[in-house]
This record gives structure tokens, C-alpha cells and sequence, in this order.
């Protein structure tokens, strides 16, 4: 009877093993990335890994497969513990130097960007499986930073960090963001404190306009240029023939009448009386 029983007991031990040995390694590390401005693994997920829209989705796909943004939440390091720089090489900071996530570290200008300004700007992170006591660390690209070249640490400007953080499946800071133009990239650290090492890294295209960088740039348009109004010209009054002077008749500007054998020219609307003949008004009279 002893003996039936240490049977069962070592094929019940070998089946929970073996059981145990078809589990997937991987799910504790599937945990979030930066959904707004969204990563770019977070954006090639978003459009379909079996058929992204982007041209730069399409060939992170090709350098490194589907699998990757179905993934999306574990672009992570168990063995961080705050060593990042050590552990992830230039070049590589997007993939967190994991060869699964190639494809998030090709240098290109055309990755979808998020238009943001300088000032506040509210970023969120979405986690699959939040953990409390957690430091979240945000970085900017310098201005000198070329988005056709591979990313390296020095790129980076740090903006502030967050410590003793709980985040939640959605969780919002706020970030101040300094003077930038053209396409940049925020970079974001989420390093566990407590009962693990695990850190998980984000890549997130921004774009301020205005810089040399951007490969869609806005055209200017061609000022509309309102021609100058010429004045009209004040014509010149035609001669109206008035005959020989004559008092009580109404006379125009411009009307010629003969007195004396003489020809005058009227200077100003009136009507004729004794007294104002030409010769006496020059004010209403000018010989021609």
C-alpha cells in the first residue's frame, strides 16, 4: 500500500512539471507602454501588426515580425535595476536591446508623430498589470537630436521623474516640455522598486513643426498680393460756350462768354448781376 502511494504521488509530481514546462515564460513581463503620446510600438499595434498603414510601421514589421506588437506591453528588461545605461547599447534604447523589438530602433523621419508645443503636456500610460512602488522617468531629445540616426543616451534630456509611483491602467503626469522645433522624441523609464529588477522602456515621436526635420512640412502659402488703387483722375472740365456776358443768367464753371471783344472762362457757378461783369470779379471770371 506504502508503495501504490509513493507511485501516485511521483507521476502526480511529473504531470504538474510537465504541465508546468508548456506554460508561456514570458506573461510577468507583459506589463505597459506610453499610450499617449503614443509609442511607436503602441502606434504599430493600433494600426494592425498583419497589415500596418505607416510606411515606418511596415518596415519595423519586416526587420522584426508581427509577434513583437502583439507584445506590445512587455518592451522590457528584467535585469534593469536602474542599470539601463549599461545594460542597453546606443542604438538600441527603443528595443530595450532586445532583438525581438529591432524594429522600433530604425532611424527614420517618418515615423508617426504627435504634434505637441512647448509648455505642459499631459502623458499617459497604459499598463496592463500595474505595480505599486514604481519610479517612471521621462527624457527629451536634445535639439541637435537627428531622427535619420540611430538613438543614443547622450540624445537625451531628462524632464523629469515621477518616484513612488501606483500607477493604475490609465495613469496621467503632467511634464513640462522645453522649447523644441521640428521632430523630436520623448523617452520614458519604468523601473520597479520593489520585489523585482524589471524596467520597461517607451519611444515616443513628437513632432513641434518648424524644423528642417520634418518630412511632411506644411507648405507656405503665396501671399495674395492686392494690386495698388491708381486714383481716378480729376477731369478736366470741358468749355462750355456761354456768348456774349449777360446779367441774370446762370453761369457753370467752365463756361466761356465774350465781353468787351474778350473771352473769359467762369471760375464758379453763379448768376450774373450788374456789377459782376468779368473784368470786375476775377474771383468768378479768369480770361482765357
Amino acid at each position: 500500500m506504502h508503495m501504490r502511494h509513493k507511485v501516485a504521488a511521483t507521476a502526480a509530481t511529473l504531470m504538474v512539471g510537465s504541465l508546468l514546462a508548456l506554460l508561456p515564460s514570458t506573461p510577468a513581463i507583459s506589463h505597459g507602454t506610453l499610450s499617449n503620446p503614443p509609442s511607436r510600438v503602441y502606434v504599430c499595434k493600433n494600426e494592425n501588426p498583419e497589415n500596418p498603414t505607416s510606411a515606418a510601421c511596415k518596415a519595423a514589421v519586416a526587420a522584426g515580425g508581427t509577434q513583437a506588437f502583439y507584445d506590445w506591453n512587455e518592451v522590457s528588461r528584467l535585469d534593469a535595476g536602474g542599470q539601463h545605461r549599461q545594460i542597453i547599447p546606443d542604438g538600441k534604447l527603443c528595443s530595450a536591446g532586445r532583438d525581438k523589438y529591432r524594429g522600433l530602433d530604425l532611424a527614420r523621419t517618418d515615423w508617426p508623430a504627435t504634434r505637441i508645443s512647448p509648455g505642459p503636456l499631459t502623458v499617459t500610460y497604459h499598463a496592463t498589470a500595474p505595480h505599486a512602488n514604481s519610479n517612471f522617468e521621462f527624457y527629451i531629445t536634445k535639439q541637435s537630436w537627428n531622427p535619420s540616426q540611430p538613438l543614443r543616451w547622450s540624445d537625451l534630456e531628462l524632464i523629469k521623474t515621477f518616484n513612488n509611483q501606483n500607477p493604475t491602467t490609465f495613469t496621467n503626469w503632467t511634464i513640462n516640455i522645453p522649447q523644441r522645433s521640428g521632430r523630436q522624441l520623448i523617452y520614458s523609464i519604468w523601473q520597479r522598486i520593489v520585489g523585482s529588477t524589471e524596467a520597461f522602456y517607451t519611444c515616443s515621436d513628437v513632432d513641434f513643426g518648424g524644423g528642417t526635420t520634418n518630412p511632411n512640412p506644411t507648405p507656405t502659402p503665396t501671399p495674395t498680393v492686392t494690386p495698388t488703387p491708381r486714383p481716378t483722375p480729376t477731369p478736366t472740365p470741358t468749355a462750355q460756350p456761354g456768348g456774349t456776358w449777360k446779367a441774370g443768367t446762370a453761369y457753370t464753371a467752365g463756361s466761356q462768354v465774350t465781353y468787351g471783344g474778350l473771352t473769359y472762362r467762369c471760375l464758379q457757378p453763379h448768376t450774373a448781376i450788374t456789377g459782376w461783369e468779368p473784368p470786375n470779379v476775377p474771383a468768378l471770371w479768369q480770361r482765357v
